[in-house]
């Protein structure tokens, strides 16, 4: 690649050199470029474009030849894809290539270092400071010139590393649109009155802090909102701190910083956010819970607000429901074949108690409402009752408990009876009058889902028998029990394998002998984690003749275990290990999680 621009030919020629595409790609791109290239801008401008008109237009040869869609030769069905590109150049160049991670950037580095209007123009992004040295991510590798007038305007000493067009699009317009919210904000908020500080003197006209509408705050939450879709994060938590504000976003089950607020700053995002989910803007004293529906993607989004005061503020975590996690196919859950099997003839039958469990956070809510909605039609009734309501949907008639009003699941159960339900989903039982209730509806034909905190299924029925359920309730109304917990996956892209040591082997209780096992390595697919997206582990326990008849008022937990696993119940730990022995996930994880 010696010319001094990058052009799609010779782009082209670096990846038929590098293997990545075959001659008649090769031809075809070359023969189509131009054309591809002119139907994506007029695209572009014509209708909506991922771009602020202050942001370049000019579309890379990597964002234009990744639009092919082109097969890898060899690569197993993977498609070329715009950062494989730009990585193939930097090789070519003999240039470091960085794949942009926007969880482990310093939002001052990013934003201080270099003019917006100068970065948008050249495509040019600060991404670390190390030594003295500040470390630019560019688009364009032959932007000497610009580099040179940058290094004797800033007196800084730059290196530069290749990187993606659209990641560098993305930081400029999520990194500036974020901080030159957060600076006007803050600029107005100086003159502004501190609530915190008792012996401040107050005028009486002050509002004491900015208000919840004002325009940068309302643009910060949103570039933060974006943010977290972006990286797929489940959870935002904004916590106040003495100095500072810190924000968190949680992405497959980990809390990752992201960024500091000025502490000023906290009040007037917490109000806009409250603002948005219609709480108490006045109430800081007691806990509120909230919710807010968006969208992203042309997809509805549900949001739920938790607020909390705490020793220096509100502290506020946003939960997000992605409806493609939330409202899975059951058959991608994660569940093998006979486990899968069993809980589908769970959910067909006309009358009884499913019970899911598992702690907090191993996704019982997913499968709950997969499997209502696998049973979702025109002519069944469905019902449910939570506390609170995860996320409104249509083709269900969802109650909120409201205990404050004595709106409880007992009551709401009472009550719902009378409503004609086919299918009765309770958020959780966790009282005797909600178990009674449950086992009432179950014994007058109905289907009752349901969640419990156990550790696995055969302790679900002592936690039954602990609420007050008579042992003859149980074997009479329950119909199967399956407790799960979400294991991360191994990220494909840095896949490497390994065997298993002799200790694991034995903390493991596997036979002697070689288990081939693998572990991401970490890269920029997976944000040097090793782990990309979660799956689910199922133990099923079926309530067969033989485990009904070990139910008794004084049940031996080990011996209906037992009993259920010579029924054919497959323990967490062993689902787990196939899991890893299969190549999804690591020892690590298995250990962890089960």
């Amino acid at each position: 690649m010696s010319q001094k621009k990058l052009t799609i030919n010779n782009v082209a020629q670096a990846l038929l050199k590098c293997g990545l595409i075959g001659d008649e790609q090769y031809r075809d791109v070359v023969a189509r470029g131009d054309a591809q290239a002119a139907r994506l801008q007029s695209h572009q401008q014509s209708g909506y474009s991922r771009r602020s008109n202050q942001l370049s237009d000019q579309l890379s040869p990597a964002e234009v030849i990744s639009s092919f869609n082109l097969e890898i030769p060899g690569g197993h069905g993977r498609v070329l894809s715009e950062d494989a590109i730009t990585e193939t150049i930097a090789a070519a160049l003999r240039m470091e290539y960085v794949k942009i991670d926007p969880l482990k950037l310093d939002l001052e580095v990013v934003t201080t270092h270099i003019p917006r209007p100068f970065a948008l123009k050249h495509l040019i992004v600060p991404i670390a400071e190390r030594n003295g040295e500040v470390i630019i991510a560019v688009a364009d590798p032959f932007n000497d010139e610009v580099i040179r007038d940058l290094e004797q305007a800033r007196q800084i000493s730059v290196r530069r590393v290749l990187a993606s067009q659209s990641d560098i699009l993305k930081i400029l317009r999520e990194f500036f649109g974020f901080r030159a919210s957060v600076l006007a904000a803050e600029s107005e908020a100086s003159t502004q009155i501190d609530l915190g500080n008792l012996e401040q003197f107050v005028r009486m006209k002050g509002q004491g802090e900015i208000d919840s509408s004002d325009q940068h705050i309302v643009a910060a939450v949103e570039f933060l909102l974006q943010y977290a879709f972006d990286q797929r994060a489940s959870d935002i938590h904004i916590e106040p701190k003495r100095e500072k504000t810190l924000i968190r976003l949680r992405v497959d089950g980990v809390l990752h910083n992201i960024h500091t607020v000025p502490r000023q700053l906290h009040p007037p995002i917490v109000s806009r956010i409250k603002m948005l989910a219609r709480l108490d803007l006045a109430e800081k004293r007691r806990p509120q819970d909230g919710r807010i529906k968006t969208s992203h993607k042309g997809k509805e989004t549900e949001l739920r607000i938790s607020t909390l005061p705490v020793a220096f503020g509100e502290k506020v975590v946003i939960r997000i429901f992605d409806p493609d996690i939330l409202m899975q196919d059951l058959d991608q859950a994660g569940f093998y074949p006979r486990e899968y099997q069993l809980y589908n003839a769970f959910i067909r039958k006309p009358n009884g108690i499913i019970l899911v469990t598992g702690p907090t956070g191993s996704g019982k809510t997913t499968t709950l409402y997969s499997s209502l909605r696998a049973l979702s039609s025109p002519d069944v009734n469905i019902v449910t009752v939570e506390d609170p309501i995860e996320m409104v949907m249509e083709e269900f008639n969802q109650v909120g408990v409201q205990s404050q009003i004595g709106v409880t699941f007992g009551t709401v159960l009472r009550n719902i009876l009378r409503q004609d339900p086919d299918i009765i989903m309770i958020g959780e039982i966790r009282d005797r009058e909600t178990a009674d209730n449950a086992v009432q509806a179950a014994l007058t034909g109905h289907l009752v889902l349901s969640t419990l905190h156990t550790n696995d299924a055969p302790s679900s029925v002592t936690r039954l028998i602990d609420l007050g359920v008579p042992s003859f309730l149980i074997s009479s109304t329950v119909i199967g029990i399956i407790a799960q917990r979400l294991v991360r996956k191994i990220c494909t892209h840095c896949a490497q394998e390994q065997f298993l040591t002799d200790e694991e082997i034995a903390n493991l209780q596997l036979e002697p002998g070689e288990y081939r096992v693998y572990r991401g390595e970490g890269c920029s697919e997976c944000r040097g984690t090793g782990y990309k997206g979660r799956t689910g582990i199922f133990e099923v326990m079926d309530f067969s003749d033989a485990v009904k008849g070990m139910l008794t008022d004084q049940l031996d937990l080990s011996t209906l275990a037992a009993a259920a696993r010579a029924d054919g119940l497959v323990p967490l730990r062993q689902v787990a290990i196939r899991k890893m022995l299969e190549g999804v996930t690591t020892y690590e994880e298995v250990i962890a999680v089960t």
